[in-house]
């Protein structure tokens, strides 16, 4: 039975998208064909799903006709149970059976549908697409072709609707390529983050009467929240699963509201809105939080908003800035203040953000200061390194961010690194940038991993402390090595002091030799002798000018007993904030440098998650002998060779 109904799916999806090769080919670019194909494909879905009731909700919606049209909603959804209905008496097949003015009843058609989902045409630019079809001669033949389309919940469950869908927008995405990538996040990926989101909540979901809410501020065509929708149901049929969203480029909203709504989901389940500028779920906070926000995208446009946003002590924004250059920092932020606070019983809001690599250890004041608050807070669960070239439109190193309000005993002051990027496979077909996915197997290896946590294979996983990602940069500092040297060069550089005469030549030629350390109380005496002074400004130029380096020397210190930083070398030096500075030094540095000196108190606070180098394993160099085999060989090829030239 499945396989007939699977069966039965492709077939649906096949036809639906041969609308393309029969009706738009030569009349619309390829990679447009899924703009005019998605749009028709909800309509008739929406329509056979309000087809049974349809002529009796007209006549309810009549029997209303003065009354506000808020109202009626709430009176068409207490009597039949509709989140929308259509008061139109037209349908496709009647349009089709007429040949004249088809682009003006179906433009009457469409302004029939409620207002809650008014914007979903508008947002696919339904009427100048129609008109498009129109003016080429081919909208009564799109128009009667989908009419024919047997799409009601009868013939296919919001399940295989879905599927038929998705199915039809991969078509659509594939031939544009990179371009699909603006909102529409690869499966593979959305999977790998619900299975890891809700990994350790399978208990409390299966638990009668469970309920949890999905939020996506970034929604695209919905993906991640019907994949999540779709992880809870299979984990417990019965979870009351209840999901939000945000979008605001109008074709992927549309996409995703009418994705949800053909799978009976609720019409303002996805709002159209900027959620940098205006977080349509203010007042709200959620079990599961998903979201791929763009990479590297500027937020000029919305600085203005944020930055005021800022100004209030603990909102969203309130904990760093990053540069106006890329906002993915702000999208994390963002969705860890969406989270469900910790409660008694265990619950708590999880998150999965999708970003590269810059989040890690962007090292401008904004980007550290956002990672300190995550890393202060414990929220950052775990955070997984995904293969290259798994988006569609980008081929870079990408992560996902797990943050977590209430973290399991055992993983409470704790933050897990996997290494994903070698789970892959590659596709048979690459799409954009995607040459790459995660199979079953793949994903499944990831997810050991997490389960696992401080027993995973440390090949591919690292349990470390948020104090292991703060750190402190210590300069370092060579002491110099000083002589004292006389010479007429000494006195040329003296004389422009008023405090420097004739009479202090002679002191500094008795100088000649002294310890450098010991001028400060050997230059005031001498000079006192010859009736003279030596105040503490001359004292340090005498110190300045006579000091020659001098490797054989005592190390130098000032007239305060300081150490003196040897000119040309100074460095900086990172230490993890969960190690011993001195037992850091004793072990990194002073086996390199043993008359290095640092001074903690200069020290400059900073935080970074230096994923890759974590994970770094060196290469062991081959040895000589090793070495001197491939040569020999090498050189033996390369004579055979020459024999079999020379014999021809």
């Amino acid at each position: 039975m499945a396989e007939l109904a699977e069966a039965s799916r492709k077939t649906t999806a096949r036809i639906v998208w041969d609308t393309a090769d029969k009706y738009l080919r030569n009349i619309v670019d390829e990679e447009d064909y899924g703009d005019y194909i998605l749009p028709f494909t909800v309509l008739r879905r929406l329509e056979c799903m309000l087809a049974d009731t349809k002529d009796d909700v007209i006549k309810f919606v009549d029997s209303f006709a003065n009354m506000p049209q808020h109202l009626i909603d709430i009176a068409v959804k207490d009597r039949f149970g509709l989140g929308f209905y259509n008061v139109s008496r037209l349908d496709l097949a009647t349009i089709a059976s007429v040949d004249d003015n088809v682009d003006k009843s179906l433009k009457s058609y469409i302004d029939g549908f409620s207002n809650n989902i008014a914007d979903i045409w508008v947002s696919f630019d339904f009427n100048r697409r129609a008109k498009v079809l129109a003016d080429a001669n081919r909208l009564h033949a799109v128009v009667k072709h989908f009419s024919t389309l047997d799409l009601s919940p009868n013939s296919l469950s919001n399940t295989g609707m879905g599927d038929v869908f998705e199915d039809v927008m991969y078509r659509a995405f594939n031939k544009k390529g990179k371009a699909a990538g603006n909102f529409y996040t690869p499966r593979d990926a959305i999977r790998l983050m619900v299975d890891v989101l809700i990994s350790n909540d399978d208990d409390t979901i299966a638990s009668d009467h469970a309920a949890r809410s999905v939020y996506d501020p970034t929604a695209g065509s919905g993906g991640m929240l019907l994949i999540a929708q779709e992880a809870l149901k299979r984990t417990n049929e019965k979870v009351d699963v209840t999901l939000y969203g945000q979008e605001l480029m109008p074709s992927a909203f549309a996409l995703g509201k009418a994705d949800l709504l053909i799978q009976g989901g609720r019409p303002d389940a996805i709002k159209k809105g900027n959620t940098l500028v205006e977080d349509l779920y203010e007042e709200q906070t959620f079990d599961y939080v998903l979201s791929n926000p763009p990479f590297g995208v500027d937020w000029e446009v919305e600085e203005k908003s944020v930055r005021e946003q800022a100004k209030t002590p603990g909102s969203r924004f309130s904990h760093g800035l990053p540069s106006t250059a890329d906002g993915q920092m702000l999208f994390l932020a963002h969705c860890a203040s969406k989270l469900s606070p910790a409660a008694k019983n265990g619950q708590g809001g999880r998150a999965a953000v999708v970003s590269n690599a810059a989040p890690l250890f962007g090292s401008d004041k904004g980007p550290n200061a956002i990672r300190q608050w995550l890393l202060d807070e414990d929220l950052i669960d775990a955070i997984i390194a995904l293969p290259t070239s798994m988006f569609y439109g980008t081929g870079i190193a990408t992560y996902v961010w797990i943050l977590d309000t209430n973290k399991d005993p055992e993983r409470e002051g704790k933050i897990q690194l996997i290494d994903g990027s070698a789970q892959w496979e590659t596709m048979r077909k690459p799409m954009g940038d995607k040459r790459r996915e995660m199979s079953k197997r793949n994903r499944s290896v990831v997810l050991e991993a997490y389960r696992a946590f401080e027993l995973a294979d440390p090949a591919i996983s690292r349990v470390m402390t948020p104090d292991d990602f703060k750190f402190q940069d210590i300069p370092i500092f060579r002491q110099a090595r000083f002589s004292t040297q006389f010479s007429e060069k000494v006195v040329e550089e003296l004389r422009a002091r008023r405090d420097f005469s004739d009479g202090h030549v002679d002191v500094l030629k008795k100088l000649d030799g002294t310890a450098w350390n010991e001028i400060p109380q050997v230059l005031p005496k001498l000079a006192k002798a010859n009736g003279l002074k030596a105040g503490i400004g001359l004292v340090d130029a005498v110190m300045r000018a006579m000091g020659v380096p001098d490797e054989a020397a005592a190390p130098a210190v000032d007239r305060k007993g300081n150490p003196v930083a040897a000119d040309g070398w100074k460095i900086t030096e990172r230490v993890p904030l969960s190690e011993d500075i001195d037992e850091h030094m004793k072990r990194e540095v002073l086996p390199f440098a043993p008359d290095a000196r640092w001074d903690p108190a200069k020290a400059k606070d900073g935080n970074d998650i230096p994923f890759t180098r974590i994970f770094y394993t060196p290469e062991t160099p081959h040895s000589l002998a090793e070495i001197d085999a491939d040569v020999e060989r090498i050189m033996g090829e390369l004579v055979d060779m020459f024999k079999v030239v020379s014999d021809e």
